[in-house]
């Protein structure tokens, strides 16, 4: 070696001990070092697969930590009239002189009949007939079978319009949104959204959402397709939503991207976040310092021992172990957490070797 090379690789020696070069990432032992504070400003938690039953009590951040959704059952192939819906009764009656009919006349129209709110529409001679509930078939039965006190030969043909409580809106995330009468009791969320033009394509991770009351369901638009028991059966009032899935979290450190990172399905693990953010950068990420920031609501801290002792939480990820690695496969990202892969010390080294440069041949020496 000689003179020269001797007094850069001196200069060197001073560099790394005495300069702090710039870098892509935290050093991990400047994030736990938190941990032995006498005043920490947040907590710092190492993962492994004997603590991840505890963890996985803590509450559920950035969302209600699945979605909810109904169970699909089969209804009857007819409709039902509901309040709100319009009757139309045409009643036949040969008899001479008959009290439903004008003279001349075999048939009398009422037309327009509203369904009241307790479910009945007025007749003639019958008062109040109650309807609500019934299918068309088993109204008109109904209706005639008082009728035949009435006049024996009686007949009646009875029509109805769905009402606003007997059709569905769907409302958006789709070609044609707007407000469809339910054909039957047995119309189901996929043939609704296939009246409706279908899905958006350019929604990105489609989400649908039904109303039904004061009550709200979720899913992820590829597990409703895929699964004919969540293809559940609409019912009159209910509002469909498709949206997309607004759901991320961030990455910034050692890895392959540095971005927001939108859910692709409902349930992601630090493994798999680390997988979709094109894995660690080989020459600069800390294995052993693979961390999960979290931010908790003050209502969720330090109220019990399933929860955490601060608002803002640390999660570190030893991935050079299988401890550690098996745990990442378990431990759950939430919303707006942020992955961040910290930064090995031998990638500062790294950065300073390189701008000496490889002429005098102290980079590849001094890397192996």
């Amino acid at each position: 070696m000689n003179k020269l090379t001797s007094l850069l690789l001196a200069a060197l020696l001073v560099m790394l001990s005495a300069c702090t070069t710039p870098r892509g990432a935290a050093i991990v032992s400047e994030v736990v070092r938190e941990k032995k504070s006498d005043s920490p400003t947040f907590q710092v938690v190492e993962v492994n697969r004997e603590r991840l039953p505890s963890l996985a009590k803590w509450p559920a951040n950035g969302w209600h930590g699945h979605y909810h959704w109904l169970k699909a059952s089969r209804g009857s192939s007819s409709n039902v009239i509901r309040s709100g819906d319009t009757v139309d009764l045409i009643i036949w009656d040969s008899e001479e002189n008959s009290l439903l009919t004008g003279a001349g006349q075999k048939s009398t129209e009422m037309r327009g009949l509203n369904v009241s709110s307790s479910g009945t529409i007025f007749v003639p001679y019958l008062d109040e007939v109650l309807v609500r509930g019934q299918t068309p078939n088993d109204a008109r039965r109904s209706i005639q079978s008082k009728l035949t006190q009435i006049s024996p030969s009686a007949q009646v043909q009875l029509m109805f319009t769905p009402g606003l409580q007997n059709s569905v809106d769907l409302v958006t995330g789709v070609g044609s949104p707007g407000s469809y009468p339910l054909p039957n009791r047995n119309f189901t969320i996929l043939s609704l959204i296939s009246l409706g033009g279908g899905i958006d394509l350019g929604l990105r991770n489609p989400l649908v959402r039904l109303i039904r009351g004061s009550k709200t369901y979720e899913i992820r638009a590829e597990e409703l397709f895929e699964t004919q028991s969540k293809n559940v059966t609409l019912r009159g009032g209910d509002k469909v939503l498709v949206r997309e899935d607004d759901r991320y979290f961030t990455a910034l450190g050692a890895t392959g991207t540095e971005e927001i990172v939108y859910f692709d399905k409902e349930h992601i693990t630090t493994i798999e976040a680390l997988s979709m953010l094109g894995g660690l950068n080989d020459n600069a990420a800390n294995l052993k310092g693979v961390l999960v920031l979290r931010e908790y609501p003050a209502k969720n801290v330090g109220v019990g021992l399933e929860t955490p002792d601060l608002q803002q939480v640390v999660f570190v990820f030893d991935l050079t172990n299988a401890d550690g690695l098996f745990a990442a496969r378990s431990f759950e990202v939430q919303p707006n957490d942020t992955v961040l892969a910290t930064e090995s010390v031998v990638s500062g080294a790294r950065k300073i070797l390189s701008l000496i440069g490889t002429s005098f041949g102290v980079v590849n020496a001094a890397t192996n």
